[in-house]
């Protein structure tokens, strides 16, 4: 059952990197898709995923969001090992407070938000415009950052300055 998770956290994670590729992205990926001339039907293909449910209803621009196990134990990151991060200066549902110079160094999450079908009984995903009108991805209605150049899974933004923190989960996000 373990292996059937990480295969599927494999293919989501690759399924992000594809829409990334495609012009889908949440602004914050510090992952590329390598330029390979492939189409995402024959991405998906290599990948082991038949072309029919390449983006199995993943549109481009979409975020997949998920259950990761961290140094901290189970937080939530985007599909590509990226950890997320709340902003102790936000307010549920407002504009986002991390502007200007805060947002070069922490990256607003964007793009529509999807729940990795790997993980179970999160919270509320939604999104909040920011100062220019765009569209930042929430957790439970608190906006979502990365931390800029950090490397996947890691949780090192945690705690910095007293105000980003990442979304703590349980091992019982996990489905399966």
């Amino acid at each position: 059952m373990r292996k059937n998770r990480w295969a599927a956290t494999a293919g989501l994670a690759g399924v992000a990197l594809l829409l990334t590729a495609c012009g889908g992205s949440s602004g914050s990926s510090s992952a590329s898709a390598p330029a390979t001339g492939q189409s995402a039907g024959q991405a998906a293909q290599a990948a082991g995923t038949p072309s029919g449910a390449a983006l199995g209803g993943i549109t481009p621009g979409s975020t997949v969001l998920m259950v990761q196990k961290s140094d901290l134990g189970y937080v939530l990151a985007e599909a590509n090992g990226q950890v997320v991060y709340t902003y102790t200066k936000d307010s549920k549902g407002a504009s986002p407070a991390c502007t200007g110079s805060c947002a070069s160094d922490w990256k607003p999450v964007t793009g529509k938000p999807l729940a990795s079908t790997a993980s179970t009984g999160l919270g509320t995903l939604g999104t909040v415009a920011d100062a220019s009108g765009a569209k930042q991805i929430t957790y439970n209605g608190m906006p979502l950052y990365t931390h800029a150049g950090a490397k996947v899974f890691s949780t090192t933004g945690e705690g910095a300055g007293g105000l980003w923190h990442v979304v703590k989960l349980s091992a019982s996000n996990l489905a399966g």
